[in-house]
């Protein structure tokens, strides 16, 4: 019997599938476009990112910089974010297929949660209400509204140091899994492109790591079963396979890793 906070047990699936949003479902971070163009920009904004990888700063305090720079009104933000954030080409397909199969879709972001939702209903249609999200969230700033210029700030999902631990949501569903019968188990996925999402990635059964991102080479050294995407095209064929039994992960992860020694991990140019 699922917990009721483990709703994606909900149905006995087969699979459950954690993506991370930005840069993985959309083309580009929504947290970037806002900072680059709303905010303090993208020099300052790189620089931040460079501090991140040092150590010399953390997830947290970068992403609130960003984000106080970020002085337009929130619902602003919204509406210059659904004119110019794409989505991935073949997320749509993806999404519809898993719910016609009964695959369980969790939205696991860094980002603010009435952004991605907002994203995900104006990208996909209705059926995107229906995406459960873990993210951090928006709040008015004391005394002050969203509505009205610097009148939000970011509220993290929790206290640690990326302000929104990925692993803290999908380990109870790793632990729940592992007391039931083997041949009940459904297989965790996770999908991501940033070093932010290795502990998340850590949790599940097989991760899907963009391709020409830092993601890939941190899951390699860290011997975190990987395979590479380009977009949802790829990870919906290798879905499809490991659902119907084609496959299963092991293949498909020591397949991943023999293209990524092969191939390295440079994405392909547009012709």
């Amino acid at each position: 019997m699922a917990s009721d906070t483990l709703h994606a047990l909900n149905g006995n699936p087969k699979c459950i599938f954690f993506t991370d949003f930005d840069g993985t479902i959309t083309l580009r971070d929504s947290n970037d476009y806002l900072t680059d163009n709303l905010g303090f920009g993208y020099e300052k904004r790189r620089q931040g990112n460079i501090d991140i990888l040092e150590g010399s700063l953390s997830f947290r305090d970068g992403f609130r910089d960003m984000m106080n720079s970020v002085k337009t009104p929130f619902p602003e933000c919204i509406k210059e974010l659904n004119a110019n954030i794409k989505l991935d080409p073949h997320f749509r397909e993806f999404y519809m297929w898993t719910r016609e199969v009964g695959v369980p879709v969790i939205v696991l972001s860094s980002g603010m949660q009435p952004i991605i939702r907002s994203l995900l209903v104006h990208l996909i249609g209705p059926e995107g209400e229906d995406i459960e999200i873990g993210s951090n969230d928006v709040v008015d700033r004391p005394g002050r509204s969203r509505d009205e210029e610097g009148g939000w700030e970011i509220k993290f999902h929790d206290d640690s140091h990326f302000g929104h631990d990925k692993s803290l949501t999908i380990r109870p569903y790793a632990e729940a899994i592992a007391k039931m019968p083997e041949n009940d188990r459904p297989t965790l996925f996770y999908a991501g492109d940033g070093v932010s999402d290795l502990s998340a990635a850590k949790e599940t059964d097989l991760l899907f790591a963009k391709k020409g991102h830092d993601l890939v080479t941190y899951c390699e050294r860290e011997g975190v079963p990987f395979t590479i995407f380009e977009d949802f095209s790829t990870i919906l064929a290798k879905t499809k396979d490991i659902y119907s039994g084609k496959t299963n992960v092991k293949k498909v992860a020591a397949e991943g890793a023999k293209e990524f020694r092969e191939g390295g991990n440079e994405m392909e140019k547009a012709q």
